[in-house]
């Protein structure tokens, strides 16, 4: 099956310039027309924004940021103190064959990996860059530092609260510890509410965030290296997305087994491409290096900015990190739980690695090829247009080499955020086969109409649908923080004993 889909992206890829079909510009007018006014109307909800300093600051963003806050003080800064322990995990020092689940912890977090690090570490990091300045990698780094303990509550509950079912496949996430986590602390029908609103929140938004964004970028990558307005792409967005569309349907049709037996070995190959190109062109302008990162800090911090100073860099930097690490949203608990473990909180552990490999990684070198090449300035372009000429300004190659990360990044994230939308499609509607295949059959059917849709609209669409997944997650994890704090607790003292280690040795 990996093998199948690397092919037809290949294929894809290189052949791109050889669709050819009637235009379908009435068809994309007609969509932007019926979806802009929803979009309008649903961000204007979702980022209700109040002035601080002359800028409109998005109250959902400071709600997840204060979250993670909250998370790291919480849990004594697991995020520092648990990193190592993460690392061994992952190797497999602890791992036991036997425990229940589907998945072994490199491929559960794989899988939640290629869901995180997608466009949003491209384009987005573009967006925020060219909006608020150097100094928003400042603040992405920050969030994604923090937002290493929500993941770690979150899945650590994803687990714990994990259901399996009949046939021996397992489905977890916020609408599995919304609905028990919360009965077991005296609030059952709070938890089964903000469980069925989470639930169609997360429906919203994997085809949104996970689907229409990042075909959407894809399409105008390929657009743009196979000759902009007078590409034969131009125009045929539709087709282009029914030919993604197939290939992505060869992955998904075979569930969590299949897409990690595709994440565990695409994400490793994505991550060196990406991050290996990005350091050629930091090498090559090596001496700008220093005056790069002074950029960053000082525009963190200062008052002179590209849009609101430090206040708006805070903001764009902020707002790119949550939605490029999701900490806090609600997605990767549902890849976790498939996990083979007995012990939540291991878990809990493994999950700290995203925001680190997504955000302080990724981002900060597409931030600093951003910031190095000054591509951040060049005015009419945006998203991923912007830092495909930030990579194109070293070498016309590495536009190409970026465009295969563009596709590796955007499918990756589509197979895992198939797997997310149709855990709370099935929570909703019941587990069997007629709505396994209903819900993939709507996703690829979306992937279809996502490259029709402009960026600004998709970007609306997205952030909304995206965000409101956090609203009600975030209340469950401060009602549920206790009990994560007290399995930690116990897990701690158990490691520290050498527990952990001869049970594990014994397993093998």
């Amino acid at each position: 099956m990996f093998s199948r889909a690397l092919v037809g992206l290949l294929a894809l890829v290189c052949a791109g310039t050889a669709l050819a079909a009637e235009p379908t510009a009435g068809l994309d007018a007609a969509i932007n027309t019926a979806i802009t006014p929803f979009a309008n109307a649903l961000s204007g909800v979702i980022f209700y924004a109040v002035d601080i300093g002359g800028v409109k600051v998005p109250l959902i963003v400071g709600w997840l940021i204060i979250a993670a806050a909250f998370f790291t003080v919480r849990l004594g800064f697991i995020n520092l103190r648990g990193f190592g322990h993460a690392l061994r995990l992952v190797r497999g020092d602890y791992s036991d064959p036997n425990s229940t689940g589907e998945v072994s912890h490199f491929q559960a977090l794989a899988t939640a990996v290629s869901g995180t690090v997608g466009l949003g570490n491209i384009a987005g990091v573009a967006i925020a860059i060219s909006i608020g300045g150097p100094g928003a990698a400042f603040w992405m780094v920050l969030a994604g530092f923090l937002g290493m303990s929500t993941k770690f509550v979150e899945c650590t509950l994803g687990v714990k609260y994990r259901q399996t079912n009949a046939d021996g496949s397992v489905s977890g996430g916020p609408m599995y510890y919304l609905r028990h986590g919360l009965a077991e602390i005296g609030l059952p029908r709070l938890g089964r509410w903000m469980a069925l609103a989470f639930a169609v929140c997360c429906i919203g938004g994997t085809l949104g965030a996970g689907n229409l964004f990042q075909i959407n970028q894809v399409y105008q990558q390929m657009v743009n290296i196979t000759g902009g307005a007078g590409s034969v792409l131009a125009g045929n967005a539709a087709l282009f997305g029914i030919a993604w569309a197939v290939v992505l349907g060869l992955v998904i049709i075979g569930g969590i087994k299949s897409i990690a037996k595709v994440t565990d070995k695409l994400v490793p190959f994505m991550a060196v491409l990406y991050i290996g190109s990005a350091l050629i062109v930091l090498l090559t302008n090596a001496a700008h290096i220093p005056d790069a990162f002074a950029a960053i800090f000082n525009g963190a911090f200062s008052a002179e900015g590209v849009a609101g100073g430090v206040i708006g860099a805070m903001i764009q930097g902020f707002r790119r990190a949550a939605f490029s690490n999701e900490a806090g949203i609600g997605t990767s608990p549902i890849a976790h739980a498939a996990v083979k473990t007995d012990t939540p909180v291991t878990e809990g552990f493994v999950s700290l690695l995203e925001p680190f490999i997504d955000t302080i990684v990724i981002c900060t070198m597409t931030a600093l090829v951003m910031v190095v090449t000054g591509m951040y300035t060049q005015p009419g372009m945006s998203g991923v247009e912007l830092t495909s000429a930030a990579f194109g300004s070293v070498h016309p190659f590495f536009r190409y080499v970026l465009t295969a990360s563009v596709v590796l990044f955007a499918f990756s994230t589509q197979i895992s955020y198939s797997y997310y939308g149709l855990k709370a499609w099935t929570y909703l509607f019941g587990e069997s086969r007629a709505m396994d295949v209903s819900f993939k059959l709507l996703f690829l059917v979306v992937c279809v109409i996502g490259c029709t849709l402009s960026l600004d609209t998709v970007v609306d669409v997205s952030d909304a649908m995206f965000f409101s997944m956090g609203v009600v997650n975030i209340i469950g994890l401060y009602l549920l923080a206790g009990v994560v704090r007290t399995d930690l607790a116990t897990y701690w003292k158990r490691l520290q004993r050498g527990e952990l280690k001869l049970a594990a040795a014994a397993a093998q």
